[in-house]
């Protein structure tokens, strides 16, 4: 059995297909959806989803939105959204080392807000290619 999942940011439909299984970052924490999950909507931190189709796992960088669950189907409307197949590695570790001392630098609530979401976005974008591990947080 599978659930119809769609991907949509403001330019593009990123996914669209049915699939076997989705994990992916809530504000609240992380949620897993199988085939007839109950209806649910939720908002989405920035962080990856997982998708598993053909027993197979593919991953990808959500940068926030919302999640809808109805019907053995899930719609996702996000910012920005990044197939770990479209990443360029090098240049994701690089994003990540410069937003990682720009955190550490930022001075000043604006500040230290704007370089926690750009390093919440770089981590993301590594965490879909699988560059590096991160250990889960309660």
């Amino acid at each position: 059995m599978t659930l119809n999942l769609r991907v949509m940011a403001p330019n593009r439909i990123v996914w669209n297909s049915e699939v076997e299984e989705i994990v992916l970052s809530t504000n609240s924490g992380q949620i897993g959806v199988l085939p007839n999950h109950a209806p649910l909507l939720t908002a989405l931190d920035i962080g990856i989803i997982k998708i598993r189709l053909n027993g197979e796992w593919s991953t990808m960088a959500l940068m926030g939105g919302f999640a809808m669950i109805d019907n053995n189907g899930m719609t996702i409307l996000v910012n920005e959204a990044e197939k770990a197949t479209e990443i360029n590695p090098q240049e994701a570790r690089e994003n990540y080392k410069m937003a990682q001392k720009d955190l550490a630098k930022a001075e000043g609530g604006k500040q230290k807000i704007e370089a926690n979401l750009a390093f919440k976005r770089a981590k993301a974008r590594l965490e879909a290619i699988d560059v590096i591990s991160f250990p889960v947080s309660n």
